[in-house]
């Protein structure tokens, strides 16, 4: 048994000396009774293993065959104990330890075993762990068309007679059964010099190789690479290639030119002499440089020139990431090996699948009649198998191809007490390979992501339920399951997503439902069987017939266990079926693949717990596909998914897997025991990356910070586009009888990328030895995710009978002329049989940029074309161009204006300006910067091939942006003077007028009493302006505020002063009275008004800016239904348009349904950077509407201030000053100097809310008396 590392090698062929010489065996078989000694060998390039028995009678078999070969406990061993004796010989090793089981067939359920015996147990190891090797040999199964012809002429020299000679009929029925085909092959030996009668026979010298390879030739006819290679050669007398020819056909036409020039650097004069050397037979030509027709054949048959880059299969992917990060080999009922109802179930068939790559298997636990747990299809008629036996198989094969992890799925159906004696046989079976605990570096906690598979090498996972301490009913989990998951014919046909023909003939929803009373138990919403399932088998506790898994009973939902030790008889009604809960012993086993019920994207996303998983089946998981594309895609990022065949698959079919990898679930499941197309693409698909059964998911699966809609039908972000077209030319072999053939080339990936039963070649009648079908190419013109995209080329008998395949990743396919291998629909390689493609790569590029794409590739071609064009031209303008003097003359004289405003006026440029670079907005105008807003929305670009029309659209969009009027915010000033701010000022001042008369009345009827002494004095000057209130702005209100000076008139004549100073004492009281008055009523009408119009101001400013508000969205409504118009012209004109591009059906119903999705895209583009500059200029606008509202604040704030400066100044002046001003007669200058101090500013400042100078007069001095007193 191999100690570390696995059997798969991707290094070259060795085959042991030991091996190569023989050893003596002891053929023997169980039903026979027979033990024949034997001679085992292994020819030197390891192609097959052949015996020769003592009568010289030989029997081989191909490598490539072999699955298994085992020694020691697992070996077979004769049960009859006279054969028993009749193979044991040589050393005391047990009988075990000395045999090996040699295990081969074409698929995984029909499997054959060839028994041997040695007589030493080191003997029995050497040839168990060569022939491992060789079978697992990547580049063998991988070979070249060469090494295929190396095979075929192997086995035609293992063939020999008694004589040791090859018998002639055996080289014509290699190739022919046909009587015509036979004459062929016949006439194809005389060509080559050979024996061609049915009796002869050939000398082994006489057929080496090279007489082969003449034979084929003369056979096959290559008249293909004959026509290719004289297009490369020319005229060319001596008909042959030249180094520089070789060179320009290997960087032009096979090389890839998605590669890394430096990486992979271009082939040069060396390298082709390299070629030339190794492969043209002609000595001379060599010598020269030359390479034949011949020569060239073989190199295009060669290992140089493969189909596939040889890295694809060795391990090319980072094993480093999370486990969901990848597409890992499942399969799904494991143990059936045929129907789900009436086949049987196989311990054997574990043992294939594990060794195929398959890294997660499922167990159906069902409690035992013995307490001995088996494992079987509940409630079917399928027979049961030991789980012991299963366990111990998966712990021989899990790592011997693979040394990745393997999930081993439980179905469990147990009672705690078999529960428990399965979980002390996976301790005991698996040992050190059980992980049943979790790394140190990945605990079980939530945002913690899975641990990488190179974390987990050579460990076995359990996947059972989890024992819970909260425990809800199954009934309600559902109910709710059933509410979220509708099946798939509930789902509207008229959804956007809509699957192409990729699941066509594949999907259960195509077969016809279950009568309405029928015996098979049916499925319920969440996988699970209705409640009146039939006792079809004996069983303590019910299962799903349909095999559905996972979320269909006991590993993804907790439920009650089951109570009822005994099924019910066929008289009984069933009684409604209950889940079994995981014992503690079995739950302690699980770790990072723990199986919960399925209930919503978002509350997955919230729990982020990574080591949860749920499984669905296909009709659920269509349902999510369908409904939730993007977030089933972001589930499967950090959590694993499980998706497994529908319940009414009873005859055991498959869907297409790429329909759940598209979103990338990780573990989809498939029946391993049915090789139909499903099981084919998985195979294929599974075979790189060394065979280990793990594959890395596209970057844009894994990405947190991505988006990826599988449902995508243009090109994404971030992904370049491919395009990939393949001619086939011809055929080799594909058929030893005279039949018609054809060819179909299929691509299976995202929906957008899926074409299938539309590339398909004529047929070539009465022809299966070469077909030549030189087709037209079969072109993919855009390939949406070329990471997940695989091209299956498939060769069929004219009635539709499968001949062979061969599936083949676009990522990896290597171009140019080269010779593809086909394979059975196991994936093992056909001999002989080979097609010959030409294949051309790229990056996809529209049709309206291919040419702007090959200037850019080859700028001195297109630079010289146009000179070229240029100089045809000229003829026509020779006598109408002018001189070179005049046209610098011209140029001068011109008259340089400068460039018009497209829109004029810049008050009417656009309020949403966006530009795929940036979007720009006005900046307020007070001081900033200014921005332009003539930036205009640019040409939508988009790569589809008809885009050249949306320019035309973009142009008008961009205009009808720039008529668009420019919006800003209101100044103070223009709030201040509004209307209702205007009127209330005035009515302050038409109240503070008629105070002032009152108060003039008052104070001349107390100075015109009789007696005083101011009677007859002449009426009191008052410079009256009826001049409306000043505006008050920012360049009134001074910071530094300072008092007015008190505004006293002085420039009555001495006479007058003189007659002052006889007022008496009650007099001036009185006055004084009536001043405080005044003073006290002025004051309050100030502070009442100075509410009321900064109350409207704010009123006013509101209003103003939530009409600009509005008016900017509507703006944008504007914009945007304009674009959305034009848009929808664009579509209709490109819809148009396709007719005359596509003459394809198929094709323009795809490119209509891609012109639609484009300009959908491109209508939510356009919505999102209108709306982004519509936030930006609501940003910009509300920032403006906030300096104004906090001017309009600093300004009332201001204005309050001053007011009660004001008032405080009123008092500034003492009752002596008074005196003196009415009674000295010095107090024309004596006041001016007292004022001084506080009429340094302009008292004009708060005018607007304070009223006028008029209102004011004489009140300071009435106060300062009343202050004094």
């Amino acid at each position: 048994m191999l100690g570390s590392g696995t059997y798969v090698s991707a290094g070259p062929v060795e085959v042991s000396k030991a091996m190569q010489d023989g050893e003596k065996f002891i053929k023997w078989d169980e039903e026979s009774g027979i033990g024949t000694p034997v001679t085992v060998r292994v020819d030197s390039k390891g192609f097959y293993l052949y015996w020769i028995d003592q009568n010289n009678e030989m029997d081989l078999l191909d490598i490539a065959t072999i699955r298994d070969v085992r020694t020691g406990q697992y070996a077979k061993k004769p049960k009859d104990s006279k054969l028993r004796q009749i193979v044991t010989m040589g050393s005391q090793d047990t009988l075990e330890e000395k045999t090996i089981t040699v295990c081969h067939g074409s698929d995984f359920v029909n499997v054959n075993f060839v028994n041997f015996c040695c007589t030493r147990k080191d003997i029995a190891q050497h040839w168990c762990d060569g022939l491992m090797r060789l079978s697992y040999n990547l580049p063998q199964l991988n070979g070249s068309t060469n090494l295929f012809l190396q095979k075929a002429h192997t086995k035609l020299c293992l063939q020999v007679d008694k004589l040791g000679k090859i018998p002639v009929k055996n080289i014509i029925k290699m190739f022919a059964s046909n009587k015509d085909d036979r004459r062929r092959v016949e006439k194809a030996l005389d060509m080559s010099g050979l024996p061609s009668g049915k009796g002869d026979t050939l000398h082994l010298s006489k057929f080496q190789f090279e007489d082969f390879f003449n034979l084929y030739k003369n056979l096959i006819q290559r008249t293909e690479v004959e026509k290719i290679f004289d297009e490369i050669v020319g005229t060319s007398k001596r008909r042959c290639m030249t180094t520089s020819q070789l060179v320009d056909f290997l960087n032009k036409t096979q090389r890839d030119p998605r590669l890394n020039e430096i990486l992979y650097p271009y082939a040069n004069t060396a390298r082709a002499k390299e070629i030339i050397h190794e492969y043209e037979p002609n000595k001379f030509n060599a010598q020269k440089g030359l390479l034949s027709l011949d020569g060239f054949l073989r190199y295009l048959m060669s290992e140089d020139n493969p189909i596939i880059a040889t890295s694809k299969l060795d391990l090319c992917d980072d094993m480093d990431q999370p486990l969901s990060h990848y597409f890992i080999n499942s399969s799904h009922n494991t143990y059936l090996t045929g129907h789900q109802l009436t086949g049987k179930s196989s311990v054997e068939i574990y043992r294939q699948c594990l060794l195929s790559g398959c890294r997660c298997v499922e167990l159906d636990f069902w409690n035992g009649r013995t307490e001995e747990p088996v494992i079987v299809h509940g409630y079917t008629f399928v027979p049961e198998i030991f789980a012991k036996d299963v366990l111990e198989a998966i712990a021989e094969s899990a790592f011997k191809t693979s040394e990745f992890p393997v999930i081993l799925s439980f179905e469990n159906h147990c009672n705690p007490r078999q529960q428990a004696k399965i979980a002390n046989y996976c301790r005991d079976i698996f040992g050190d390979m059980l992980l049943d605990k979790p790394l140190d570096s990945h605990p079980l906690e939530p945002n913690v992501e899975l641990p990488p598979p190179s974390f987990l090498k050579r460990k076995i996972i359990i996947k059972n339920k989890k024992k819970h301490h909260h425990h809800h009913h199954h009934k309600k989990a559902a109910s709710s399951t059933q509410n979220k998951l509708t099946s798939t014919n509930s789902v509207d046909a008229s959804k956007p997503h809509q699957l192409p023909q990729i699941q066509e003939d594949n999907v259960a929803g195509a077969q016809p439902p279950l009568p309405l009373h029928s015996n098979v138990p049916t499925a319920t919403g969440n996988g699970d069987i209705g409640n009146h399932a039939p006792p079809l088998q004996l069983r303590q506790s019910s299962k799903d017939s349909t095999g559905s898994s996972d979320t269909d009973t006991s590993s993804d939902e907790e439920s009650m266990p089951s109570s009822n030790p005994n099924p019910p008889s066929g008289n009984e009604p069933p009684s409604e079926k209950k889940e079994t809960e995981a014992g503690a012993e079995i739950s302690a086993l699980v770790n990072y693949v723990q199986p919960v019920h399925f209930s919503s994207f978002e509350n997955a996303e919230k729990k982020n717990r990574c080591y949860e998983m749920s499984s669905f089946d296909e009709k659920q998981a269509m349902t999510l596909l369908k409904e939730r594309p993007i977030e089933f895609v972001n589930y499967n990022k950090h959590q694993l998914s499980r998706v497994y065949p529908a319940g009414t698959r009873f005859d055991s079919s498959n869907f297409m897997p790429q329909l759940f990898w598209n979103a990338g679930c990780q573990l989809v499941a498939l029946n391993f025991q049915t090789l139909d197309l499903a099981m084919q693409l998985n195979v294929g698909t599974f075979e790189y990356n060394i065979r280990c059964g793990f594959l890395l998911k596209p970057e844009f699966m894994r990405r947190t910070d991505r988006r990826l809609d599988p449902f995508a039908e243009s090109t994404v972000d971030g992904i370049i586009a491919g395009t990939v077209s393949i001619t086939v030319l011809s055929g080799q072999f594909l058929s030893d009888k005279k039949v018609g053939t054809y060819v179909e080339v299929d691509m299976f990936g995202l929906p957008a990328d899926t074409v299938r039963k539309k590339f398909r070649t004529k047929i070539v009648r009465d022809n299966g030895i070469n077909p030549v079908y030189d087709e037209e190419p079969f072109v993919f013109k855009k390939v949406v995710l070329p990471e997940l995209a695989s091209i299956r080329i498939a060769a069929y008998e004219e009635g539709g009978k499968f001949i062979g395949h061969r599936v083949l990743p676009v990522i990896g396919l290597c171009p140019g002329y080269r010779h593809v291998g086909l394979r059975t629909e196991m994936g093992q390689p056909i001999t002989l049989a080979t097609l010959f493609l030409c294949i051309v790569v790229k990056d996809y590029v529209p049709d309206d940029l291919s040419n702007f794409a090959e200037a850019l590739a080859n700028p001195i071609k297109y630079q010289s074309e146009l000179e070229k064009r240029s100089k045809q031209l000229a003829v026509f303008t020779e006598d109408n161009e002018p001189a070179e003097d005049d046209i610098v003359n011209s140029c001068q004289r011109k008259d340089l204006r400068p460039c018009e405003p497209l829109t004029g006026s810049p008050k009417h440029r656009s309020s949403i300006v966006a530009s795929s670079a940036a979007i720009s907005m006005e900046a307020p105008s007070d001081g900033d910067s200014e921005i332009p807003t003539g930036a205009v929305i640019p040409t939508i670009s988009h790569q589809h091939s008809l885009d050249q029309g949306a320019s035309v659209p973009s142009k008008q969009m961009a205009e009808t942006i720039l008529e668009t009027e420019e919006i800003t915010a209101e100044p103070l000033e223009k709030i201040i003077e509004h209307k209702l701010v205007r009127e209330k000022r005035l009515e302050m001042e038409k109240k503070l007028e008629s105070l002032r008369k009152k108060h003039d009345k008052e104070k001349l009827k107390v100075c015109s009493q009789k007696g005083s002494p101011s009677e007859g004095l002449k009426k009191p000057k008052f410079s009256v302006t009826n001049k409306l209130v000043k505006r008050l702005s920012s360049k009134n209100l001074d910071v530094n505020l300072q008092v007015p000076p008190c505004p006293v008139e002085l420039g009555e004549s001495s006479e007058d002063s003189g007659e002052r100073q006889g007022i008496t004492r009650s007099q001036s009281e009185r006055l004084i009275a009536v001043c405080r008055e005044y003073s006290q009523a002025y004051r309050e009408i100030q502070e009442k008004y100075h509410e009321i119009i900064y109350s409207t101001a704010e009123k006013v400013l509101r209003n103003s800016q939530a009409s600009q508000m509005k008016q900017l969205k509507a703006s944008l409504d504007k914009v945007t239904s304009e674009v959305m118009q034009q848009l929808q012209i664009t579509r209709r004109n490109e819809v148009k348009n396709l007719a005359s591009v596509h003459r394809d059906r198929d094709e323009l119903v795809r490119m209509k349904r891609e012109v639609a999705s484009s300009v959908v895209e491109r209508g939510v583009a356009e919505r999102v950077r209108l709306k982004q500059a519509y936030d930006k200029k609501t940003e910009e606008l509300q920032r403006q509407h906030d300096l104004v509202r906090a001017a309009l604040t600093e300004h009332r704030n201001k204005a309050r201030l001053i007011l009660e400066k004001e008032a405080d100044s009123r008092t500034c002046v003492s009752s002596e000053t008074f005196l003196i001003l009415f009674n000295s007669t010095n107090a024309q200058s004596t006041a001016p100097s007292l004022l001084s101090d506080v009429s340094s500013s302009a008292g004009n400042n708060v005018a607007a809310i304070l009223g006028s100078d008029k209102h004011r007069r004489g009140c300071c001095i009435v106060n300062s008396m009343s202050s004094s007193r």
